[in-house]
């Protein structure tokens, strides 16, 4: 049976593109294996009130081609005053270190250029 491989639907036998993303579908077999993660292949390595400082450092940390996962439990539909939840950024137990270090290195500088 035919699935696309970036939606994974299944379709009919003729159908030859998705019609929801247009992506050229693939029989179920050819679709590329991918190993299973677990919680346990993950390791928080930094948590904030602000998703935005989490995204730039998840942006660049993905620039050095990290494997991030960011977990906000900010509820945008229910306006309230402060902050009132936090947000996770987690890479893989192999990359613990080079991320510790990016980031310590990347909030250094941030202090160095605002003590200018």
């Amino acid at each position: 049976m035919p699935i696309c491989p970036s939606c994974n639907y299944e379709y009919v036998e003729g159908i030859t593109i998705c019609p929801d993303c247009n992506t050229r579908v693939v029989k179920k077999k050819d679709l590329p294996k991918w190993e299973e993660l677990s919680e346990e292949d993950w390791v928080l390595v930094y948590k904030t009130g602000d998703e935005v400082e989490v995204e730039m450092i998840r942006a660049n940390l993905e620039s050095a081609g990290l494997e991030v996962n960011v977990l906000s439990q900010k509820d945008h539909n229910f306006p309230a005053p402060g902050d009132l939840s936090i947000v996770k950024l987690s890479v893989r137990k192999a990359n613990v270190q080079e991320a510790l270090s990016f980031i310590q290195d990347t909030k250094q500088r941030q202090a160095e250029s605002s003590d200018d």
